[in-house]
């Protein structure tokens, strides 16, 4: 043991020497240390910094606040009326004027149906818009009812302005302006209703409403392709067929050496069925 213990002259000032060093190195290091220790900061930036983060804050709760947009009154939900700030029993009375098939037309009406007080009418009265109809005369009443209309007494859809068009419910001032601009489009018109179908919007419920009130009556004068001799060029004249389609339809008319109805055009790869009733608007068979 006396031989791990015991150190030479030289080795004491050496290990002397080493705690020096290392007292000196902490003493540096406390020192340096203790000296960081005063961070001075820029008062004017921390402020302009604090106030933008509270800024980006509001902004997160404002983006998480669901919005508010204009709705005509007879279609306010239960879920847009409690944003409105509506009781369930003024929403209650609301929906159940409407099941008698009655519409609210004023503000005023609003109120006496669903017995909401002034303060939340003043508050949700910027956010009730009413159709254009509601304050125009005259008023087209009669497609309120539920007698269905013969074909004479149907108003012709290739002459229906866009204000007529807006007396079907379902049917604003956007789809209205679209059906006219649509059916404008090709010269004469439409052929035949069924042609609603590719008027972007338009469901099939609505194009049903469209159609107990409006009808074609003066239909576009057309000449009718023949399937079984058509060319390429004649067959992409037609609305939905384009050139591969085209091929498609030729080919598979040599195949079956020629087409017994347009009903096999179905079989035809690529060809648009749900479309056929348009297609076959253009295409006879001789």
């Amino acid at each position: 043991m006396k031989s791990h213990v015991t150190f030479s002259k030289q080795q004491r000032h050496g290990i002397f020497l080493l705690i020096t060093i290392i007292v000196i190195l902490q003493s540096i290091y406390f020192y340096l240390h203790s000296t960081n220790t005063d961070v001075h900061t820029n008062e004017k930036e921390l402020l302009a910094f604090e106030k933008e983060v509270d800024s980006l804050r509001e902004l997160e709760i404002a983006q998480r606040i669901p919005k508010i947009y204009p709705v005509n009154p007879n279609y306010i939900t239960d879920y847009r009326g409690a944003l409105f700030g509506m009781s369930t029993e003024e929403i209650d009375r609301l929906l159940a004027f409407r099941n008698q098939g009655e519409w609210i037309n004023s503000v005023k009406q609003f109120q006496t149906v669903t017995r909401i007080s002034d303060s939340l009418l003043e508050t949700i009265q910027p956010y009730l818009k009413f159709p254009e109809w509601v304050n125009s005369k005259p008023r087209y009443r009669s497609f309120n009812n539920n007698q269905p209309k013969t074909w004479a007494q149907k108003i012709d859809l290739n002459k229906a302005t866009a204000e007529q068009l807006q007396q079907v419910n379902g049917i604003g001032k956007v789809l209205s302006n679209r059906i006219v601009k649509f059916r404008n489009a090709f010269i004469g018109g439409f052929i035949a209703d069924v042609q609603l179908h590719d008027v972007y919007g338009l469901t099939p419920e609505t194009i049903d409403k469209i159609m107990e009130q409006f009808t074609v009556k003066t239909p576009k004068d057309i000449i009718k392709i023949n399937l079984n001799t058509a060319e390429v060029d004649q067959l992409v004249t037609i609305q939905h067929i384009d050139y591969e389609l085209a091929h498609q339809i030729v080919q598979q008319r040599k195949l079956r050496e020629g087409f017994k109805t347009i009903e096999e055009l179905k079989k035809v790869k690529g060809f648009p069925a749900d479309k056929i009733e348009i297609i076959q608007l253009y295409l006879q068979i001789d």
